[in-house]
Parts: structure tokens; C-alpha cells; sequence
């Protein structure tokens, strides 16, 4: 007989293991379908191990400009087997983590492939070939996504000389001349990794600008850091051909004149997208719908055209984050308890207008809400602030006074459009502007909050003050 639950969700992701754990907290009977390991790709082999191996490099980088300090560190060096044995030991702790958390919660873990046999039934197959088959009121599709390959046959991933994020964080050899292929967020953290670490790294892409999602006047600076730090960096550029060998990679790029030159390379990585991991789970059995990226329809809630499957995360559309899964987890829970007459729970819709990004090369990137040609696009009359960090005291003792903080206002209203920031830390600051946005505040109550001396998020307030002429220390 097939166990049975209130709710099963398929994958344990930043989506799925919170979604399961606040389901759990509203009473609910709950299981957790996976096939790999929990934790999911974020937590086993994104977000969090990147960072660890991010942090390495900074540390690295910051030791070899120790005389900026006053300080002497002479003969440093980096162990490439180290660094990522540490990334691993980061991640195998939060993955212990998460399975205790799920014990605590008393979510049943059943380890295997899930399938749709029914809108609420699942078959999951586990590595050794038994099958089982679980039965749910609901089931919530949180089965994320995975990287694009590039369009070119010869360009197929093998870890060898041609990688995927992936195979990018466990590095048989450190390359000596890097191509990354995508200025995204994944493309410009390994391209910072890698440059700290000594490699010649080359990035391209095929937009006019680097991080083409952010506004443009980051992209800007963050095109003049990198190069700086010595990479070269090609915009309005394609990958034309590729062509893997024993040793090196010869590869075509293409310009924005049609020209062609071609590079030898050490290893290419490939950081040119994602593709949501819908195949092989009965979804076309059951009749749920993409959209015209094949990424799962599902409205503000987590709910799809199929009564009773929802998803939520990666597989649906962006932004694809993981702190956008989780929000979406909790939603989709609370919604679905409130369904199963749940009367005390009033789950609110996702507003992606205030969900921030956060890139964390260096220098770090964060953002929320609009751009400025994209508030403009919309209809506002702005105001824009702009405060750079040369002028906050902070940045200047910590040495890090290379970046800005902008802000965008609606000049009839006052509301907060959107925050953007490039500079040391500034993924630690982005949140004061998303509560700001979720809270409706206006210009007003920014520039009548008290912020801290002395700290780099003084830097916010000044970019509000001079989005009306009262900017104070530039």
C-alpha cells in the first residue's frame, strides 16, 4: 500500500527542504522526494560551495597585497587541492545540516528518482532499481535546473578541457589561460576565482555589456574592475567554433563586425544559462505546461494549471535564485495548508519587483527592483542618487573605495524604484533597500533614517540624498 501524505515535494533544493519544512511547521504530513543529495544543486554545488571557494580567493588576493596594510607577506602561495578540499568540507556540512533538519521535522526522505504517475501519485525509483510508490494531496515540483550546454557539438562539457560550473568547482588542474564563456553571475564568479588565482582569463559576451541583466552603469564599472585586475573582456562577442584537444581548447570568437579570431585556451568554461530539470517526471502525463522557455507555468502562489501540483524554484521562471526558491517554498506551503482548511494562514503572492541579486565577484554586485533605462522604459520620471565609495570614510580605512551605491526614485512619489551597488560587501547591504521597497518607503524615510558611523552603508544614504541635491560629503 502507498504511503500517503498531505504534501510531497519533488526535489530538496532551497525550494523543496524549506517548502517541506514550513508545511511541517503548519501540521501538515509531508515528504521529500531526492535523487541526489539534500540540499540540492545550491547548497551542494552552487551557491554555498562557490562562495567558500570565492572566499579562498579573496583572502589569497588580500595576502598578496598585504604592503597595502603596512604588512609583509612574502612567498604566497595557493593550493589548489586545498581550496576546493575546504569548498567540499563547506558543503558536506550544511548537506548534514539539512538532514537534520529534516529528522527535526519529522519530513519522511525518500531517496530516488520521483515520476507522475498521477496528479497525486509519485513513483520513486531509487539507485539500486526498487521502486515505491507515495501518494500525496499535493505535490509541489521543485526539481530546479541544470547548465546549459553550448550550441556547438565539439563544445559538449567532459570536465577535460571544457567545463560547467560543475566541473569548474572541483578542478583537476588550476588553467593557466581561461576562457569563460557568459558575463552572468556564474561567469564573472569564476572568472574572478580563477584571475585571484593566477590564471589568464578571457570572458566574453555576446550582449554589449558584462552582467547585462544589472543597470548599466554597473556593468560599466564592473567592466573597467576586471579589466583592471587583467582579464580580457569581450563584449558583442559569440563563440563562432570550439575545438577540444589533448591540451588546450582552440576556439573562434567571433565580433560585433563579423570577424573571427582565433585563441588557444587551457579550459573553457561554459556559463552561458540554465535549463529546468522537467524531463523524465511524467509532467507531459499529467498535462502541466510550459512556457516558451520549458520552464513550468505556475502563478504568484507556486500553482500550476494541474489541480494540486505546484512548483516552485528554478524550474519555473526567474529570477533564478535560491533565496527566490525558499520565498516561493513558504508561499506555496502556506497556500497549500490554507487550502487544506488552514484558516489561520494568509499567504501573500511573490512580488519579484523586490527580490534582490547578488553577484559575488570582485567586486561584489547587488541589486533590487528596476534599472534606471528600465523605470524609464516603464513610464516613471526619476530622480537618480549616485554616491561613490571613494567618499565613505570606511571604505577608505578597509581600502576597498572602488564602487557606488544608485538609487532610483519615481519624482512625482517618492517611491523607491530600485537600489544598485558594486563594491566590498555590498551583498551584506542590498537588504536595507529590500525591506525599504517592501515597506513602500519613499525618499522621505530613507533620508531621515540614522545611519551608523563609521560604515560603508552610509554610502546608501548619501546615494538617496543626492538623488535631491542634498548629498553631504562628495
Amino acid at each position: 500500500m502507498a504511503d500517503n501524505y498531505d504534501l510531497i515535494v519533488l526535489g530538496s533544493g532551497p525550494g523543496g527542504y524549506v517548502a517541506a519544512i514550513r508545511a511541517s511547521q503548519l501540521g501538515l504530513k509531508t515528504a521529500i522526494v531526492e535523487r541526489e543529495r539534500l540540499g540540492g544543486i545550491c547548497l551542494n554545488w552552487g551557491c554555498i560551495p562557490t562562495k567558500a571557494l570565492l572566499r579562498s580567493a579573496e583572502v589569497f588576493h588580500q595576502m598578496q597585497n598585504a604592503k597595502d596594510y603596512g604588512l609583509a607577506a612574502d612567498n604566497i602561495t595557493a593550493d589548489l587541492e586545498a581550496i576546493v578540499k575546504r569548498s567540499r568540507g563547506v558543503a558536506d556540512q550544511l548537506n548534514k545540516g539539512v538532514t537534520g533538519l529534516m529528522k527535526k521535522n519529522k519530513i519522511a526522505v525518500h531517496m530516488g528518482q520521483g515520476k507522475f504517475l498521477a496528479p497525486g501519485k509519485l513513483s520513486v525509483t531509487s539507485e539500486d532499481g526498487k521502486e515505491e510508490t507515495i501518494e500525496g494531496k499535493h505535490i509541489i515540483i521543485a526539481t530546479g535546473a541544470r547548465a546549459r550546454e553550448l550550441p556547438k557539438k565539439s563544445g559538449k562539457a567532459d570536465g577535460k578541457r571544457i567545463w560547467t560550473y560543475r566541473h569548474a568547482m572541483v578542478p583537476p588542474e588550476l588553467p593557466t589561460k581561461l576562457l569563460v564563456i557568459g558575463s552572468g553571475a556564474i561567469g564573472v564568479e569564476f572568472a574572478s576565482f580563477y584571475n585571484d588565482l593566477g590564471a589568464d582569463v578571457t570572458v566574453i559576451e555576446m550582449l554589449d555589456r558584462v552582467v547585462p541583466v544589472e543597470d548599466a552603469d554597473v556593468s560599466k564599472f564592473l567592466e573597467k574592475s576586471l579589466k583592471k585586475q587583467g582579464m580580457t573582456i569581450l563584449t558583442s562577442a559569440k563563440l563562432e567554433t570550439i575545438e577540444p584537444g589533448e591540451k588546450s581548447v582552440k576556439v573562434g570568437i567571433k565580433d560585433k563586425d563579423g570577424n573571427v579570431t582565433e585563441v588557444e585556451f587551457s579550459h573553457v568554461i561554459a556559463a552561458v544559462g540554465i535549463l529546468p530539470n522537467i524531463e523524465n517526471i511524467g509532467l507531459e502525463d499529467i498535462g502541466v505546461e510550459p512556457d516558451e522557455r520549458f520552464h513550468i507555468k505556475a502563478d504568484p502562489f507556486g500553482r500550476t494549471n494541474v489541480a494540486g501540483v505546484w512548483a516552485i524554484g528554478d524550474c519555473t521562471a526567474g529570477p533564478w535564485l535560491a533565496h527566490k526558491a525558499s520565498h516561493e517554498g513558504v508561499t506555496a506551503a502556506e497556500a497549500i495548508a490554507q487550502e487544506l482548511d488552514n484558516a489561520e494562514d494568509h499567504p501573500h503572492p511573490l512580488d519579484r519587483n523586490a527580490i534582490p541579486g547578488c553577484t559575488y565577484c570582485h567586486p561584489q554586485i547587488a541589486s533590487v527592483g528596476l534599472t534606471e533605462a528600465k523605470a524609464k522604459e516603464a513610464g516613471h520620471e526619476v530622480r537618480v542618487g549616485n554616491f561613490p565609495f571613494i567618499g565613505n570614510g570606511k571604505a577608505i580605512a578597509l581600502g576597498e573605495s572602488d564602487g557606488f551605491v544608485k538609487t532610483v526614485f519615481d519624482a512625482k512619489t517618492g517611491e523607491l524604484l530600485g537600489a544598485h551597488m558594486i563594491g566590498a560587501e555590498v551583498t551584506e547591504m542590498i537588504q536595507g533597500f529590500v525591506v525599504g521597497k517592501v515597506l513602500e518607503t519613499t525618499e522621505a524615510e530613507l533620508m531621515n533614517t540614522v545611519f551608523p558611523h563609521p560604515t560603508v552603508s552610509e554610502a546608501m544614504h548619501e546615494s538617496v540624498l543626492s538623488a535631491y541635491d542634498r548629498v553631504l560629503h562628495m
